[in-house]
C-alpha cells in the first residue's frame, strides 16, 4: 500500500471472537486473537436490549419459546421483565457468552462488554451473569 494511503475497513476489523463448541455449556464465544485488558469486544453489535417483555407474558408461552427468554434474555426482578433483542433472529455473538464466577469479561450499564484482563487466542470468553441479570423465575 502506498505511503500515506489508508486501507479500507474490512469485515474482520474490530472482530476478536467467534462461536465454537464450549466445554462449559453448548455454544460459547472464543478469542480468535489475543485480546488486551479493557478492549471493547463487540463494537459493531447493534442488537441492544431493545425490548422488555413482562414475566407474565413469557410464562404463558409454549415451553420451547419460553426457553428463548430464559436462555438469551436479561431478567430484571424490579421490572419483572425479560430484556432481549427486538427479535431473537437478531442474536449476535455477544448473546452466547457463557457464565462463570471467574469471568474474563464484564459489561457496563448499557450492556457493552469489555475484557477484564488479557485474554489469549483460543480462550473461551465468560461473564458473570449475576452482575447484570437477576435469576429468572424457575421453569
Amino acid at each position: 500500500m502506498p505511503k500515506g494511503q489508508s486501507r479500507r475497513k474490512l469485515p474482520h476489523d474490530g472482530v476478536y471472537t467467534r462461536l465454537g463448541c464450549s466445554p462449559i455449556h453448548g455454544v460459547g464465544v472464543f478469542a480468535i486473537r489475543d485480546i488486551p485488558e479493557g478492549t471493547p469486544l463487540f463494537a459493531h453489535d447493534n442488537t441492544d436490549v431493545g425490548e422488555w417483555v413482562p414475566e407474565a407474558v413469557v410464562s404463558e408461552l409454549p415451553p420451547k419459546v419460553r426457553d428463548l427468554y430464559r436462555d438469551f434474555a436479561v431478567f430484571k426482578k424490579r421490572r419483572r421483565s425479560y430484556g432481549c433483542p427486538q427479535n431473537f433472529n437478531q442474536l449476535t455473538v455477544s448473546w452466547y457468552l457463557n457464565c462463570s464466577k471467574t469471568p474474563n469479561v464484564a459489561c457496563n450499564e448499557v450492556y457493552e462488554f469489555y475484557a477484564l484482563r488479557d485474554i489469549k487466542d483460543g480462550e473461551e470468553l465468560t461473564v458473570d451473569y449475576s452482575t447484570y441479570s437477576d435469576e429468572p423465575p424457575s421453569k
